[in-house]
């Protein structure tokens, strides 16, 4: 989400005469887009503006936007020393206006108000991350208020856009040359736009399963979404992604813990044994859908019982990856008043068993796309080397191969000969 919001902020600085520079050091404005989900990502942006105001150069103007802005408000000035203007999460579109205000000499220009009705979700093709992958918000915000979590604080209500200019933006992208596009949202799956204008045609027992056909639709090649949310994940979504080949065989669906009293404690709405059925489901599927989840480590009140549920979850559910966090206390939610009862210590000794239990896991998992060939989506070069292309299946697993730039932007088939820790390296198939 953050992402795609950078992306339409250079967007709309392009088109009003601003123009991007890759040159930190030569730059007049510079604008950092912030995430407030953990607590170091705030840190990064303390150390990050001191830089910038310490450095032996020109002195650019500096704003914040994102979630950070949204929260802290004018706060922002008095923490920060050499913070110019704050920008919330719903003010993207306009940026323009707080930057020209500010080079016309006004210091702390604050805008955190709602965003605008005739708002444009529009990216230009030359501020997207690739060519070829576009990320295209369905949803945003979050009315779920678990209790560790500060998303619906910092980006308000969940508010779902019409499914009709969902379909119209595919159709475009899809025209220009995108490939593949990502349906994206805080709680994707929780989608349900006000009325039911552009879905009628299309059947499935929830609105975003509905979507995802009407989408499916268009032709566009590849259909990816992300974050779904347990509560809301039902099994028309699995039924739908069977029914049509352009939805990928990938779900990521946070499960945050295993032990049923820490998810009540965190209020996610949703029992292990429910949790755990929806992944049955998803692994009895014929398409082998790739899984993936969120874990969170040393909840206030985790005890080393519901820690060892968590193990038991992980070993029970096989996922493709898991992205693993010790719990950050983040003020103004519930859980920041709960007692911090594991000490740091303990969150680190539980991260650390927890991710060695998850790669051995994920190493045995991955050995099922050895000699099979996938379809992958050349995105760029490595890296690391710059003979080797690299890019995405349609199971999302990061695929290495020796290719030549010709192919870039090009769906192949490789044959997986070797499974990695986090990545598959194969050949392209003659």
């Amino acid at each position: 989400m953050n992402v795609s919001d950078s992306e339409r902020v250079a967007t709309v600085l392009s088109r009003d005469g601003f123009e991007m520079t890759d040159d930190e050091a030569s730059a007049d404005v510079v604008i950092f887009n912030t995430c407030s989900v953990r607590e170091k990502a705030e840190h990064k942006l303390y150390t990050r503006v001191g830089h910038i105001r310490h450095a032996e150069r020109k002195k650019p103007v500096v704003g914040v936007m994102g979630c950070v802005a949204q929260l802290e408000g004018e706060t922002l000035f008095k923490k920060i020393e050499g913070v110019d203007f704050v920008l919330g999460t719903r003010a993207v579109g306009r940026v323009s206006s707080a930057v020209n205000v500010t080079l016309g000499g006004v210091s702390g220009y604050i805008d955190v108000g709602e965003r605008e009705d005739d708002y444009d979700w529009t990216v230009a093709d030359t501020h997207r991350h690739s060519p070829y992958v576009a990320f295209l918000p369905i949803i945003e915000g979050c009315n779920k208020f678990c209790t560790y979590c500060i998303v619906p604080f910092s980006r308000g209500r969940e508010r779902s856009l019409p499914a009709s200019e969902i379909v119209r933006q595919v159709l475009d992208l899809r025209q220009k040359g995108v490939r593949e596009i990502h349906l994206i949202g805080q709680n994707v799956n929780s989608y349900k736009p006000e009325t039911d204008a552009g879905l009628e045609n299309f059947v499935g027992k929830s609105p975003f399963s509905r979507l995802l056909r009407a989408v499916s639709a268009t032709g566009i090649e590849r259909i990816k979404f992300t974050t779904s949310f347990p509560r809301d994940f039902h099994e028309d979504i699995v039924e739908a992604i069977e029914e049509h080949e352009n939805l990928c065989n990938w779900v990521h669906l946070p499960v945050q813990s295993g032990s049923n009293r820490v998810l009540k404690l965190m209020k996610r709405g949703h029992t292990i044994e429910r949790y755990l059925k929806q992944v049955d489901r998803i692994k009895a599927s014929n398409r082998d859908i790739a899984l993936t989840t969120d874990i969170i480590v040393g909840f206030p009140g985790e005890t080393e019982a519901d820690f060892l549920d968590t193990v038991k979850m992980v070993e029970y559910c096989g996922f493709d990856m898991a992205y693993i966090f010790k719990y950050s206390p983040r003020p103004n939610t519930p859980a920041f008043e709960m007692i911090d009862s594991v000490s740091a210590a303990e969150k680190t000794l539980r991260f650390l068993e927890l991710e060695k239990t998850q790669k051995y896991i994920q190493n045995n998992v991955l050995q099922r796309y050895l000699n099979q060939s996938l379809k992958v989506l050349v995105e760029g070069k490595s890296a690391r080397d710059h003979n080797v292309l690299t890019g995405h299946s349609t199971c999302h697993k990061v695929v290495n191969f020796h290719g030549e730039s010709s192919l870039l932007g090009e769906i192949v088939e490789v044959n997986i000969t070797n499974v990695k820790p986090n990545s598959l390296f194969g050949e392209v198939a003659l």
